[in-house]
């Protein structure tokens, strides 16, 4: 992890960046990918950045949207199964800290050793999430989640 890397100061910053960027006149799937790109190029221990969402036509299957990182085969992901199926169906955050001690994991690449799954909410159901791998064990604090339930906030509310 790089030493000059804070938290406290990168976090309000792409915070910032990500209210402009989803209040601009792109369209919707280049700005989730312009902010793959970001959270991948600011936060040096997020490796593979992406959104999935809620398959209009099965709304129990999440499919692959926006991402930056390396390809995966997983573009198609049923509720409950993985960090990202159980996210999904729960409602609520997963942080994974040792995708090694995970039964229920997707794996997507050898290199990843932590993931932190966020959904994201609009009108009061899970409409899509955020899925976050690291090359790096637990890399993930409190503020990492309270980071990214911001953001997946901010997508929800552009959607």
């Amino acid at each position: 992890m790089n030493c000059t890397f804070s938290k406290s100061q990168v976090f309000p910053l792409i915070g910032a960046r990500a209210e402009e960027l989803l209040s601009s006149p792109l369209p919707m799937s280049e700005k989730l990918e312009a902010l793959c790109d970001m959270l991948t190029t600011m936060v040096p221990y997020y490796d593979w950045v992406g959104f999935y969402f809620v398959d209009h036509d099965c709304k129990n299957e999440l499919v692959l949207g926006p991402f930056v990182g390396e390809p995966t085969e997983h573009v198609r992901i049923p509720f409950g199964r993985g960090i990202c199926g159980r996210a999904a169906e729960t409602g609520r955050t997963f942080v994974v800290q040792d995708v090694s001690k995970e039964t229920n994991y997707l794996s997507c690449n050898i290199s990843v050793k932590s993931e932190i799954v966020v959904p994201i909410i609009k009108d009061g159901a899970v409409v899509g999430e955020l899925d976050i791998d690291s090359h790096t064990s637990e890399p993930f604090s409190e503020d990492d989640t309270n980071f990214l339930e911001k953001i997946a906030g901010l997508v929800g509310g552009a959607l």
